[in-house]
């Protein structure tokens, strides 16, 4: 039963990283990415609605984006949303279509972007952290005439060393993502 305990909770570590690595593929690096878009909705017919479900996001060429929204509709609700969010673009609307220009990162704005990224790899660290808890809690649970005390040690001690190297793959994984930002 221990085992399941310890199983389950390395998967719920797994989901905390592909998490980790969504988010901070919404960061922008200098490039474009349809990815810079994926945390932004706009309110389309009273519902807030993802803008990648809106219309078609390209990139024609590293510093561009280009919305073409199904509905001509929706092109002020998706400008307004990118407006309001945090991805730091200006639209251009054309009518048909919205062009997003991404400009060269500026020192300032890097160093943003890697406090963004401490900010989502603590999130994780701390996720990870909370399934430890919880899976030790679980153990300690079945300590009660399951197992025994000494089983029970072993378990958290294994599960510690899960949690570790959790945290040591978030690290580097905000490691790669710093120097993706810092790259000039």
């Amino acid at each position: 039963m221990p085992q399941t305990i310890k199983k389950n909770a390395e998967e719920r570590m797994e989901k905390a990283l592909a998490a980790l690595r969504r988010d901070l593929s919404t960061l922008r690096a200098g490039r474009a990415s349809a990815a810079m878009l994926d945390r932004v909705q706009a309110e389309y017919y009273g519902a807030l609605t993802p803008v990648n479900q809106l219309g078609t996001i390209n990139t024609p060429d590293s510093r561009t984006l280009i919305i073409q929204p199904w509905d001509k509709s929706a092109l002020a609700a998706i400008e307004k949303a990118i407006l309001k969010s945090d991805v730091g673009l200006t639209p251009a609307n054309d009518g048909t279509i919205i062009r997003l220009n991404i400009p060269p990162l500026t020192e300032e704005r890097r160093a943003d972007l890697v406090k963004s990224t401490k900010k989502f790899g603590e999130e994780a660290k701390v996720a990870i952290r909370n399934i430890r808890r919880d899976a030790n809690d679980d153990i300690k649970k079945k300590e009660k005439g399951e197992i025994s005390e000494d089983e029970s040690r072993r378990h958290q001690d294994d599960i510690q060393k899960s949690t570790d190297r959790f945290v040591a793959e978030v690290d580097k994984i905000l490691a790669a993502k710093e120097k993706e930002i810092m790259e000039v």
